[in-house]
C-alpha cells in the first residue's frame, strides 16, 4: 500500500489544492492531507481546526483521503504515518525553486521522496494568498473555491472589514 502526504496550510483550500489532492488520490492508495502551522507565514484567515473542517467537506468524494494536522518537521510526521512520499503541486517555476531544496533536504534527512504534480492550467494563477486578498478587498472568490469555503471566506473577510471600520 502506498501512503503519501500532501502538506500545506490550505488557508483557505482552493480548487487548485483540490486538483492536486484529487489527482494524488487517483495515483496512490492513501493520501493524507496534512494541515501544518507554517512558521514562515503570517497568521492566516482561518484556524487550523476551521481549515481541517473545510478540507473534510471538500475532500469527501475521495474515500482514500484523510485529513490530519501536524507540527514540527514534515519528515518526522511522514515517518510516524509511514508515508513513502510527499506530494506537492507546482504552479510555475518559482514554486519549483522554492520546493526543490526542501525536497532535497527531506530526502537527505529521511530518504523521503517528493512527487511534484503540475497544477492544471486553469488553477495555475490561484493561490490562497491571492484569494485572501481578493476576499479582503470585497471581490468575488466563488470561481476559485468550493461553495462552502467561498461562503466562509467571504463572511470572514466581511467581518474583518467591519471590525476595522
Amino acid at each position: 500500500m502506498t501512503r503519501v502526504v500532501c502538506p500545506g496550510s490550505f488557508d483557505p483550500v482552493t480548487f487548485g489544492h483540490l486538483d492536486i489532492i484529487g489527482r494524488a488520490a487517483g495515483l496512490f492508495d492513501e493520501v493524507i492531507v496534512a494541515v501544518g502551522a507554517n512558521t514562515t507565514k503570517k497568521t492566516g484567515m482561518f484556524t487550523v481546526a476551521e481549515r481541517v473542517a473545510m478540507l473534510r467537506t471538500s475532500c469527501k468524494e475521495w474515500p482514500q483521503v484523510e485529513i490530519d494536522t501536524f507540527s514540527g518537521l514534515l519528515v518526522d510526521y511522514c515517518r510516524t504515518r509511514e508515508a513513502t512520499a510527499v506530494v506537492k503541486g507546482l504552479r510555475f517555476a518559482k514554486d519549483f525553486e522554492y520546493e526543490l531544496p526542501m525536497a532535497h533536504m527531506n530526502a537527505q534527512m529521511s530518504d523521503l521522496e517528493t512527487v511534484f504534480l503540475p497544477t492544471s492550467a486553469q488553477w495555475g494563477a490561484v493561490s490562497s494568498t491571492l484569494i485572501r486578498e481578493i476576499a479582503t478587498l470585497g471581490g468575488d472568490v466563488t470561481p476559485f473555491l468550493p461553495a462552502e469555503v467561498a461562503r466562509r471566506t467571504t463572511e470572514r473577510a466581511r467581518a474583518r472589514r467591519t471590525a476595522q471600520s
